[in-house]
């Protein structure tokens, strides 16, 4: 299995264009070659073909710094067949209106995340006439292939909702994706988004050669220590949990969940704009070096 990491940060990306808290401005200090684009993922069993997990708002610039994806020469012929969506959340999900111009698609999500984006944020209806996606409906536990070697099982995180879908009912609206090459018998599972660590996600994640996994915050108040907004203009910032992400650090954390399981590699990755882990040289990233877990970068390759 080739795995490209496309992006790593949370929605808005690093640094944000409304932020200049002390990771966005160092980040604009040190130029483009810092920034990191929002969170996303490329697999494929032979590289020939490659299917995204999430399409994000900066998919075309995330495609054009990938070499795997270009369209073979003279053609607009690419080897993007498929897009995984791990939520409805815009960050995970804009992209596909950007993939408009392509070739046919075929689109996997958990039904919640299908119904929202035909109602409430009815992208499905507004791409038809431009796209040719085909929509299928993913559930956790229901082995789907992807390929003449990889397997995707869904894996139910939650039903944590977009602001947009509220009101909307379903479940399992957040999902992880455990992709197995069955030539290999190596696995990969990509966990953008962690609101808890259930049992069944537990299990998936203990046998993951490499797993990937919720960065966003390093601490619960982390927005709340990192920006000031004149309180006229917006209400206090929330904690990491209640906005649907276990923080890093911490009795409990991921960080912590992480560095306990067996083997295998593990990243971070959606790390907001505020996290201390984007400066290399902060005490957190020094803290966490001393642990086996890692920080994805945008453009990372890795192989299983």
């Amino acid at each position: 299995m080739k795995i490209r990491v496309l992006g790593t940060a949370a929605g808005g990306g690093s640094p944000q264009w409304n932020c200049s808290c002390v990771q966005c401005a160092r980040a604009r200090r040190a130029g483009p070659p810092s920034w990191r684009t929002q969170d996303s993922l490329a697999v494929s069993g032979t590289g020939d073909t490659w299917y995204l997990v999430n399409a994000s708002p900066d998919v075309r610039a995330q495609i054009l710094l990938a070499p795997e994806l270009t369209p073979r020469p003279g053609t607009r012929e690419t080897p993007l067949r498929g897009v995984l969506l791990s939520s409805a959340e815009l960050d995970h999900t804009i992209g596909l209106a950007v993939l408009r111009e392509g070739a046919p698609l075929n689109v996997y999500a958990p039904p919640a995340v299908i119904g929202a984006l035909s109602s409430a944020f009815p992208l499905r209806d507004v791409l038809a006439p431009y796209a040719d996606h085909r929509w299928h409906a993913v559930e956790p536990g229901d082995p789907l292939r992807l390929d003449e070697r990889l397997v995707v099982t869904a894996v139910s995180l939650g039903d944590k909702r977009p602001r947009y879908a509220r009101g909307l009912p379903g479940r399992d609206w957040v999902v992880a994706y455990s992709i197995e090459d069955e030539v290999t018998g190596r696995r990969l599972v990509y966990a953008p988004n962690l609101a808890s660590w259930p049992e069944e996600f537990d299990k998936a994640a203990a046998g993951a050669d490499v797993l990937i996994a919720d960065g966003t915050f390093w601490s619960d108040d982390e927005l709340r220590r990192a920006t000031r907004t004149p309180p006229r203009t917006a209400p206090t910032p929330p904690r990491a949990t209640v906005m649907g992400h276990l923080p890093v650090a911490g009795p409990g954390g991921v960080g912590e969940r992480l560095a306990a399981l067996p083997g295998g590699r593990r990243l971070l990755t959606h790390l907001n704009n505020t996290n201390p882990l984007l400066d290399a040289t902060s005490d957190q990233s020094l803290a966490l070096a001393s642990s086996s877990v890692e920080v994805a970068a945008d453009g990372m390759v890795l192989e299983l």
